[in-house]
């Protein structure tokens, strides 16, 4: 009855998560350290803004008056975001999307037709081979390079295009490993992009969570035949319920116009964002501003403890994030999935092996942005249990 992708999508349980699920039968609480979902762990947007700004949002979109591209003082702000970090992106090269989720895929279809290939970065969020799925297209991975700080390798990506590469995703902040691309990679993928036709994917949801100095190297600041700039509220303002994410389109101007007329008929076939949440977007930007910075001030500060915790980790290394919320541990020769089993049933903690996201073995990957008090928690079980099972 179901077609060929729905009962492609139809997984087992894997058995982390069973184990999880018999350990929280017997009534134990896990402390979960994968979950990236920072209003789980004391950090929202302030309430008593949203009880103002979302009722004034309801009175002024009583009338209904839909812009397949999203409302433009919602794409006035947007635009105002970028030249604020010194790049120009014109209202009309921006739609308004319910998330990055759909970003993507709007992203798939607009580049790609059956069996055509889009690269993604390996290590990798398990994310896109379900976009990829439902959009019909098949993902390629190109490698990061862990002995280099998991920079991207140019040369084996570029090795991977075939006649049917159509895109290449790039996450930077990168998702789990916490690398951000330099411009001297961005560069590197530009020169690629423009001699094969490419079309670069942008992932900037962790942009505003950088942990070293610096501004975010930015692809829209290069010369790329087409760069399609994903972000939205649900990290960038601790909004995930609120839905709204957007694309910007910049490049070479033929290759803008094309993609931009593709894109408004694909948004005018669902009209798919809440008109109350894009009159939102310019009061959000204005009025969370203060709330922006102590926010990304407390991820800092969050990964400061957790950075000293891991550091004490006997024969475990990690390369340190420059943004983003994860990292990720190599723990030597013990066995990854033996580890996590092992962190769940003996210290009721929630960490995930490497092979979720394609990383060689032996490493773990966990969230830091937990409250200051359990990071320590978990951390500190992580250390004990890790030496034991070294037999330390």
């Amino acid at each position: 009855m179901l077609s060929h992708i729905s009962s492609g999508l139809q997984g087992e349980v894997n058995p982390l998560y069973r184990l999880r699920r018999e350990i929280e039968s017997r009534g134990h609480a896990i402390s979960d350290m994968v979950a990236g979902n920072v209003t789980r762990h004391g950090i929202v947007f302030p309430p008593v803004l949203l009880e103002e700004i979302l009722p004034a949002s309801a009175r002024r979109t009583s009338i209904y008056l839909p812009d397949p591209l999203g409302q433009l003082q919602a794409r006035e702000a947007i635009a105002q975001y970028y030249s604020q970090s010194g790049v120009s992106i014109p209202t009309d090269h921006i739609l308004l999307t319910p998330g990055t989720s759909i970003s993507y895929w709007y992203s798939f279809k607009l580049l790609a037709d059956h069996d055509d290939e889009i690269l993604c970065p390996r290590p990798s969020y398990p994310l896109f081979d379900y976009i990829a799925a439902l959009s019909g297209v098949k993902t390629v991975s190109y490698p990061l390079n862990e002995a280099r700080g998991w920079q991207i390798d140019l040369d084996r990506l570029e090795s991977t295009i075939s006649t049917r590469t159509r895109g290449v995703v790039l996450i930077s902040p990168h998702n789990p490993t916490g690398h951000v691309a330099s411009r001297e990679e961005l560069e590197g993928l530009a020169e690629i992009a423009r001699r094969h036709r490419l079309a670069l994917i942008s992932d900037e949801v962790f942009g505003e969570f950088l942990l070293q100095p610096g501004a975010l190297p930015r692809p829209a600041e290069v010369d790329a035949p087409l760069v399609i700039t994903l972000n939205g509220f649900s990290k960038m303002f601790a909004l995930p319920g609120l839905k709204l994410g957007w694309m910007a389109l910049s490049g070479h101007p033929a290759e803008v116009a094309k993609a931009m007329s593709a894109l408004e008929l694909i948004s005018d076939t669902f009209l798919p964002v809440s008109e109350i949440v894009q009159d939102c977007v310019p009061t959000i930007f204005e009025r969370g501003r203060q709330f922006l910075s102590s926010y990304t001030g407390e991820i800092q500060s969050r990964w400061r403890i957790a950075r000293g915790l891991l550091s004490g980790i006997p024969a475990c290394s990690f390369v340190e994030p420059a943004g983003g919320f994860y990292v990720t541990l190599g723990i030597g020769e013990i066995d990854e999935e033996e580890a996590a089993e092992e962190l769940l049933r003996e210290g009721h903690i929630l960490v995930h092996p490497g092979h979720f996201y394609d990383i060689d073995p032996q490493h773990l990957v966990f969230s830091f942005v937990q409250e200051p008090e359990r990071i320590r928690a978990g951390l500190t079980a992580v250390t004990r249990i890790i030496s034991g099972m070294r037999g330390e």
